[in-house]
């Protein structure tokens, strides 16, 4: 239960984050920040970048379309959302679904942080380049970045807090959604994982 513990402590901190220029915009939309669901004894830990507004309202990652998506390419692979840890890189909802700021980025990657090293996961999925930039960062190995259109369905090697992690660039789920041609290449990106299921 201690690990449970620790991430209660995380969301009671992103409750009352005013030091974050979102908390404002937070408390006049009443959006909660999105700390993450899943199991925190998994292997597998699965990266956003930041809340939608379905997911900034129900305080729940990919919840809305590109959830529905995440949710058919997890049973396409034979993997319970249940089994996995889902999370985003910001943890509360940017003004119009814009992209987080690096300001951003670098307010609220402490507590990605403290959420890694509460699971220990192997296997490390960045869903959209924003988190995959920043896991690549932690993970030692930034000299291998290129774009998203480059790196994704691929297998890196990186260590995070002295431990070996497998890292997979995915695009995020949105792009199916915005370009049903992308669909088939999200499905087969995601075949990569199931070595670990």
């Amino acid at each position: 239960m201690e690990k449970q513990e620790q991430m209660k402590q995380i969301r009671d901190e992103l409750l009352d984050f005013k030091e974050s220029p979102l908390y404002t915009y937070q408390k006049e939309n009443n959006y909660f920040p999105v700390i993450g669901e899943g199991s925190c004894d998994t292997h597998i830990l699965f990266v956003g970048e930041a809340p939608g507004e379905n997911e900034a309202k129900q305080a729940r990652p990919f919840c809305g379309r590109s959830g529905k998506l995440l949710d058919e390419m997890l049973v396409s692979i034979g993997l319970d959302r249940e089994k996995v840890y889902i999370t985003n890189l910001v943890k509360d909802r940017p003004q119009d679904n814009r992209d987080p700021t690096p300001e951003e980025i670098e307010l609220y990657a402490p507590f990605l942080d403290r959420q890694i090293e509460i699971i220990k996961p192997e296997v490390v999925v960045m869903l959209g380049r924003l988190s995959m930039n920043y896991i690549f960062g932690k993970a030692g190995i930034k000299d291998l970045l290129l774009p998203i259109s480059k790196m994704h369905g691929q297998l890196f090697d990186g260590e995070i807090g002295g431990r070996k992690v497998k890292l997979l660039p995915l695009y995020h789920p949105a792009v199916g959604l915005y370009n049903g041609g992308m669909k088939g290449t999200l499905f087969e990106d995601f075949k990569q994982l199931q070595q670990f299921v």
